[in-house]
């Protein structure tokens, strides 16, 4: 029965075309691309907040981007980074196809880490965590410097395969992501936090 409904949760808003052609795009080279009840979620967040400015980090084929600058305010602009060129190949693509205007997204092929520090201070709504989780220490403080009061964070598959939740899993990457959730969930002068059961795991915190 959870099963069930959770499938259904996650497919209440089929993809179009555009999306399935990235999502395909995606599954050729090997991108980690967000499921389909984030990205309807993601979108949703993005329309509350108003937002203008946003941060990914974690292009993958440009699934999350589409449903993040479809949320977006018309004039908003998404920042988009991922290490590998071949990821922001094909997200060009999917925003062609969505005729998205080149004004509207900067795709940097840098490690995060070496582009999180660049941003300015204060200045996006929403910053969205989708890559390695092993630098999420440095990631969380760069997003809480980053964003406006207000301000959201993300961070996605953060049941990491369902195993965050099995304190049996020491794994680096699961110890990574349980030591960030207590990180937030704790720092209650910094963050409101919540954790939602959407795709593999949402941590949500807003900046105080």
């Amino acid at each position: 029965m959870i099963q069930d409904l959770f499938t259904y949760s996650e497919n209440f808003n089929p993809e179009d075309l555009v999306l399935e052609h990235a999502r395909a795009r995606g599954v050729e080279v090997g991108a980690n691309d967000i499921s389909v009840g984030t990205g309807v979620f993601l979108q949703q967040l993005a329309h509350l907040l108003s937002a203008q400015s946003v941060v990914e980090v974690g292009t993958g084929s440009g699934v999350g981007s589409l449903y993040l600058l479809r949320g977006m305010i018309d004039s908003g602009t998404l920042t988009s980074i991922d290490d590998e060129i071949e990821h922001a190949r094909i997200a060009k693509m999917a925003f062609y196809e969505a005729e998205i205007e080149a004004a509207r997204f900067r795709l940097i092929t840098n490690p995060a880490m070496d582009v999180l520090s660049k941003l300015t201070d204060r200045a996006y709504d929403l910053v969205i965590l989708r890559h390695d989780p092993i630098d999420l220490t440095y990631t969380i403080d760069e997003a809480h410097r980053i964003l406006r009061s207000g301000g959201v964070l993300i961070i996605d598959s953060f049941f990491g395969g369902g195993k965050v939740p099995d304190p049996a899993q020491r794994d680096p990457k699961t110890i990574a992501l349980r030591e960030a959730g207590k990180r937030i969930k704790t720092n209650r002068d910094h963050w409101q936090s919540s954790l939602l059961p959407v795709g593999d795991g949402l941590l949500i915190a807003t900046k105080l």
